[in-house]
């Protein structure tokens, strides 16, 4: 028996309007192995591999933790890049990282995307903080698992409503930070296909008979990591 999480569509705003990073996600693992998490928002905090454990806490503050993963990169805080979803919630945060002189990244939808960012250092982006999807979180942790790179979590519940939603899906300590092998526990397979044109992989193209997709593939138990093109055939 596995455990799927899924997001058909990660980033409707961003198809709707031919943005990048549009992704079609999938993580799967054994039974009880994937956080089953509500659907809520989540507190997000990741950094790419090749640092020392912990080097990341969401209950220290952002400041200290753009700090952390200065000193250890070597580098001043002012040389750290983080993507930041822009949303009106993450007004005070943005600013303290502008006072801080750093490097934000502003993206528009496609957290998944955002966290895995991380982890390429084609795209320049060492630390990925703020709100977004809870069921996003675990995606992204998966990938981070394969790949390497460290996550924290912690649910944000706006209302009641939202807290009792928690509970019927078995959550009962609500201020908990999670670690990224707390939200997948064991080996994970994670798999994403673009659906627009992105860091990670290429969108959807339609090509004379056919339609062009490309996928990349991931598994923590070999650390594998592979892209597949698939050419579907239009009848």
């Amino acid at each position: 028996k596995i455990d799927i999480a899924l997001d058909p569509l990660e980033g409707t705003t961003i198809t709707a309007k031919a943005g990048p990073n549009a992704l079609a996600v999938l993580a799967a693992a054994a039974e009880g192995c994937l956080l089953n998490a509500p659907d809520v928002y989540m507190d997000k905090l990741a950094v790419g591999p090749g640092y020392p454990d912990g080097i990341i806490d969401l209950a220290k503050s952002p400041t200290e933790n753009v700090q952390a993963v200065a000193k250890a990169k070597g580098v001043a805080p002012s040389d750290i890049i983080v993507c930041v979803l822009d949303r009106p919630r993450h007004a005070e945060l943005i600013a303290e990282l502008r006072g801080l002189g750093c490097g934000v990244v502003l993206i528009g939808d496609g957290d998944v995307a955002g966290v895995i960012a991380v982890t390429d250092e084609d795209t320049t982006i060492d630390m990925y903080m703020g709100q977004g999807g809870a069921p996003e979180g675990v995606l992204a942790a998966a990938a981070l698992r394969c790949v390497g790179g460290q996550f924290n979590g912690r649910l944000v519940f706006r209302n009641d409503d939202e807290r009792g939603r928690a509970a019927k899906w078995g959550i009962d300590d609500l201020d908990r930070i999670y670690t990224r092998d707390d939200l997948v526990t064991a080996d994970v397979i994670f798999a994403a296909t673009g659906v627009t044109n992105g860091s990670i992989v290429r969108g959807v193209h339609t090509r004379p008979g056919y339609i062009e997709t490309e996928t990349i593939l991931m598994r923590s138990k070999t650390g594998s990591v592979r892209r597949m093109l698939y050419r579907n055939p239009v009848r």
